[in-house]
């Protein structure tokens, strides 16, 4: 079996899940309430739902799904922003064995991670935190103040705990962190996830034929 959620946290936010799962909170909400997925409440209320149950739910979506997709040609772009290149390098490899058309570009610190992102339309932004130069931290500041940006998926991979991250000004709410060491099997779980998300949503999009009438004057 491959490594699961488990591995990072047990638990996370309805705002998280449905980030992880691509759906509203109050579909998360609703999953929760018929049992779909498994969660408890907080003293406070809150509810706090069992990775386990979302990694199922993204594991039967593969299963689900994929079969009934169209075939996508166009290439999902990846940039990974990384100061140790063994990690890198890992990752490239990682990247190389999968099933669909993933282009992998590859940065160093947030200045260099910036110019790659200038230079090309780029899916998914996976980033450390503590890098040399311009740092995490402030590459994803410059991306939330540029609405070019504002649909960006970003994943944070760092050592870092919550604690050390409040104190350097924390990070968006809805964005995902994910503690190093990097589960592989599961980010790649991640990646197959948001590709065929992107490619249900291309497949509800249907062409629509207009005829053109020309008259004189």
């Amino acid at each position: 079996m491959p490594r699961t959620l488990e591995n990072l946290k047990e638990i996370c936010s309805t705002r998280k899940a449905a980030d992880m799962l691509g759906v509203s909170q109050r579909t998360v909400q609703l999953w929760v309430e018929s049992g779909f997925l498994n969660a408890w409440k907080t003293p406070g209320g809150h509810r706090k739902i069992t990775l386990s149950s979302i990694n199922k739910v993204l594991q039967d979506r593969l299963a689900s799904i994929q079969p009934e997709l169209p075939s996508d040609n166009e290439e999902f772009c990846i940039l990974y922003v990384e100061e140790d290149e063994a990690l890198k390098t890992l990752f490239k490899n990682f990247i190389s064995r999968s099933k669909y058309k993933v282009k992998l570009h590859l940065a160093s610190n947030g200045f260099e991670g910036l110019v790659a992102l200038g230079k090309s339309k780029v899916d998914l932004l996976i980033t450390d935190l503590k890098m040399p130069g311009m740092n995490g931290f402030e590459m994803i500041h410059h991306l939330q103040t540029d609405d070019e940006f504002k649909d960006l998926k970003i994943i944070v991979f760092t050592s870092m705990g919550e604690q050390e991250i409040s104190e350097h000004g924390g990070l968006p709410s809805h964005m995902q962190v994910i503690t190093k060491p990097v589960p592989l099997d599961q980010i790649g779980l991640l990646i197959d996830s948001l590709i065929l998300l992107r490619m249900h949503n291309r497949s509800k999009v249907k062409p629509t034929s207009q005829k053109f009438r020309r008259t004189s004057s």
